[in-house]
């Protein structure tokens, strides 16, 4: 039987805007991705990312250039052949894995080989904000396991400083999104460390990444933007200490996979990271959140509704969905 495929545009309304250093968003917008086989459908989805010169309507138009391939049987590994990584082929390949689950009854963990999920510690992330309204954000965090906090170049020290001193037990990730210079990450670096932070989420913007060869990093450094799919791994590891592994930036379930393996070979930490999206770009994401030192997985927690069944996070730990929302 011939496989249907279908592509839409699902807009998730926030609860409060989310801001980083490249800007402020209030609705996530989401690609919904189902592949039916009469019987069985499998879903996926996925956040195009205008970093990455992602459009909604570029990622739909890409998925419907492989349409014929998918509704006549294509694979995930011809999927592979026939799209590049990114936000599109995210979708199509949990949709895929999805899919083969429900066909087979065998679930995506056992098909690979890992044990079952178990609730995971995920970063909550406090946006970019003046240092007194991000205290306040950190104050109903106090107790969470782990915090993200949001920076730019203007200042990030006050910045963690007023979240450190009203949330003093959490581990911390600090993110300026490709927003530091090298002079200002070596003028910053000590005071980040005495504010206690773990990891230290791409200071520098990607095309400058050739500056941290040789650089002393005194908060181990965690490749973001820098970090996509598995050709370039060998590089990275002599710049970062960690690789944030994104589906949304692998291109699947499938490639990021890979990417665990191959990072791990290359004696680079884990770290799973995410979009602004609703539980079904969290559930394969949980996959991968096993066997990462940092997880950062709270998107749905910024969204007014998220879907029914999804994960549950309660005080900074992050539960699997209800069996059969996905895999």
């Amino acid at each position: 039987m011939l496989r249907h495929l279908s592509a839409v545009h699902v807009p998730f309304r926030l609860k409060r805007p989310f801001r980083i250093s490249r800007g402020t968003k209030s609705v996530a917008d989401t690609i919904f991705v189902v592949i039916r086989d009469g019987e069985h459908e499998g879903r996926g989805e996925s956040v195009p990312y205008a970093r990455y010169n992602e459009t909604i309507d570029g990622v739909l138009a890409q998925i419907e250039s492989v349409r014929g391939e998918i509704e006549a049987g294509c694979d995930r590994e011809r999927l592979m052949e026939i799209m590049p990584p990114g936000a599109g082929r995210n979708a199509m390949d949990c949709a895929l894995w999805d899919l083969e689950a429900k066909q087979t009854g065998i679930s995506v963990v056992d098909r690979i080989g890992w044990e079952p999920l178990k609730p995971v510690d995920t970063a909550i992330t406090i946006g970019l904000d003046t240092p007194k309204n991000m205290a306040v954000a950190a104050h109903q965090l106090q107790h969470a396991p782990l915090l993200k906090v949001k920076v730019d170049a203007s200042d990030p020290v006050a910045a963690v400083r007023a979240v450190r001193e009203t949330a003093p037990r959490p581990r911390m990730i600090v993110d300026p999104n490709e927003s530091w210079s090298l002079e200002q990450l070596v003028s910053w670096q000590q005071q980040l460390v005495d504010l206690r932070v773990d990891l230290l989420e791409q200071p520098l913007s990607a095309d400058r990444d050739a500056e941290l060869e040789g650089f002393e990093a005194l908060i181990p450094l965690a490749a973001d933007e820098s970090g996509h799919v598995t050709d370039n791994l060998a590089q990275l590891a002599r710049r970062y200490d960690y690789v944030n592994i994104k589906l949304d930036k692998t291109g699947g379930l499938t490639t990021a996979l890979a990417m665990v393996e191959a990072a791990e070979r290359e004696g680079l930490g884990l770290m799973i990271g995410c979009m602004v999206s609703s539980s079904l770009s969290i559930a394969p994401a949980m996959i991968i959140a096993q066997r990462c030192a940092f997880v950062d997985l709270d998107g749905p927690t910024w969204l007014a509704d998220d879907l029914a069944n999804g994960v549950v996070e309660n005080c900074g730990s992050m539960a699997p969905p209800n069996a059969g929302f996905w895999g």
